[in-house]
């Protein structure tokens, strides 16, 4: 299964702009330098990067609980990508990943060992492990 997302850039780095889409058509938006590295309400690629990575882990999480037995009612998971300039220049440097579930019938020590599972497990988390990642597992409600 291939998936499509399409890009496109004008001008040059600082004073340039550009916009991104997804192939199904779901987003379409635009990006720059000062959305990227200095703040604006524009996306950025690490933005959408997080919302990637949040997904498939709430996903991969729910899917594995439900395997063990323990069907979720609800996970949410935010994704902080960090960039920041190093010796080599602008890097992805961390990813802190931020679960809470509501899962029927799990102890709290469950949800987190399988959450650790999940970090390592999901699709984005495996092709992001470059990345160093930390996880705050949460059982609520």
């Amino acid at each position: 299964m291939d998936r499509k997302a399409e890009a496109q850039w004008f001008g040059d780095l600082k004073s340039g702009h550009g916009t991104m889409s997804v192939g199904s058509k779901a987003f379409s938006g635009p990006y720059s330098f000062i959305s990227r590295f200095e703040g604006s309400k524009d996306t950025n690629p690490e933005e959408l990067l997080g919302a990637a990575h949040a997904a498939c882990f709430s996903m991969a999480l729910s899917n594995t609980l439900a395997q063990r037995g323990t069907p979720v009612t609800n996970v949410t998971t935010t994704a902080v990508v960090t960039a920041e300039k190093t010796d080599a220049g602008f890097a992805i440097t961390r990813i802190a990943l931020t679960t809470r579930g509501v899962v029927p019938g799990l102890s709290a020590e469950e949800f987190k060992k399988v959450a650790e599972e999940t970090k390592t497990g999901c699709i984005v988390s495996r092709a992001l492990a470059a990345v160093p990642m930390t996880l705050d597992a949460e059982l609520v409600g």
